[in-house]
């Protein structure tokens, strides 16, 4: 695997999924919704996401891993999959792909866009009462049901070769079926970063990037030390 290569390839995969789930966000709620997050908004918003994680793992997986979030990242150098200095680079080119996706959203749509803050990430909705501590729990959740699922079908060596894309597309739409409504189902700091330079949408911020790298370093020290570890001694 080229460092370079690979650093370059979360980039772009990551400009993808900030892109097209962002706009998917405009369309579902300022186009379709008539302002409001419809049920046929909320199924566009996460057949989008799933669809575009799923094709970034099969076009780069075999490249960079397609980890397309720190959250993802921060395990796989805890857990010694990956090198911290490469870990961090790959950090670094996902936050620079979200921003820069973002930046095409506000060139291309910048009224529309602001309607919904470019992405939804604003902070806990009325439907948890707009409670920080359920919010929190909410992003820890998918987050490690997340990773769990990365660790199973992408790092695990007896995973069903082929899947990958598949799966971890998979659970990206469940998370956001369920966690859209609630949190607007972040689970990835990169992706919730860089809407927000354009947004302003600061207030709950830090809610995006401490709970989805707590359940991600969660998932990934349960499932590597029971599963992959395992399954390699």
């Amino acid at each position: 695997m080229s460092g370079s290569r690979a650093v370059l390839a979360e980039a772009i995969s990551t400009y993808a999924l900030v892109f097209f789930g962002s706009i998917s966000v405009v369309l579902g709620v300022a186009v379709f919704g008539g302002g409001e997050l419809s049920n046929d908004g909320l199924i566009l918003i996460s057949l989008t996401h799933g669809g575009v994680i799923a094709i970034m793992v099969y076009a780069f997986g075999s490249v960079s891993g397609a980890h397309i979030n720190p959250a993802v990242t921060i395990p796989m150098i805890l857990t010694r999959q990956m090198a911290p200095k490469l870990g961090a680079a790959y950090i670094a080119a996902q936050i620079a792909g979200a921003v820069l996706a973002s930046a095409t959203i506000a060139a291309i749509l910048p009224d529309l866009a602001s309607q919904v803050a470019y992405a939804g990430h604003t902070g806990p909705s009325d439907v948890i009462n707009n409670s920080i501590a359920s919010g929190f729990l909410v992003e820890v959740v998918l987050t490690f049901f997340l990773v769990l699922t990365i660790f199973m079908v992408a790092v695990h060596k007896r995973a069903a070769q082929g899947w990958a894309g598949f799966c971890i597309g998979g659970m990206v739409v469940l998370v956001h079926l369920v966690g859209v409504p609630l949190t607007g189902a972040s689970v990835n700091p990169a992706r919730s970063f860089g809407p927000a330079i354009f947004s302003g949408a600061w207030e709950f911020h830090w809610l995006y990037w401490v709970a989805p790298i707590i359940g991600g370093i969660i998932a990934g020290y349960i499932i590597n030390h029971i599963y992959v570890k395992h399954q390699e001694d």
